[in-house]
């Protein structure tokens, strides 16, 4: 059975389309993604072939390390997407799809990287990195 979920930012200059399953949620606690997202990222990912845009007048792409980007819109700020160079896949900010997405955290990673405002008291497991 094909999957398909939309979403897009919040003034809808970038619209998307992704035609396959998604991955569960992983909540990055790293320092740059707090820093894009203004908390903590909450991304599923994809194949990146299987996205496809209805609009991408705002998206915009920022090299936010030697190894990956970031996709947000630069009309309203949306934080939407982040990819690592040379992987077929992207990851999505979970937020940005439109509900219902039927997705779950499965992980939280970098932890130690976390900010001390928040605690994470959930049972779901915690990572010092990636794996």
């Amino acid at each position: 059975m094909s999957e398909t979920h939309h979403g897009g930012c919040l003034c809808g200059a970038v619209r998307y389309t992704i035609s396959a399953p998604l991955r569960d949620v992983v909540a990055c606690h790293c320092s740059q993604c707090r820093r894009t997202s203004g908390h903590f990222v909450a991304a599923t990912s994809a194949p990146a072939a299987a996205l496809t845009f209805e609009s991408d007048a705002g998206l915009a792409w920022y090299r936010s390390s030697d190894t990956a980007q970031r996709g947000f819109c630069r009309v309203c700020g949306g934080n939407l997407f982040w990819r690592q160079l040379g992987s077929g896949d992207i990851s999505v900010m979970a937020g940005t799809l439109d509900a219902p997405t039927g997705l779950s955290v499965s992980k939280h990673i970098f932890v130690a990287d976390k900010s001390d405002y928040y605690s994470l008291d959930d049972a779901v497991p915690q990572l010092q990195g990636w794996t």
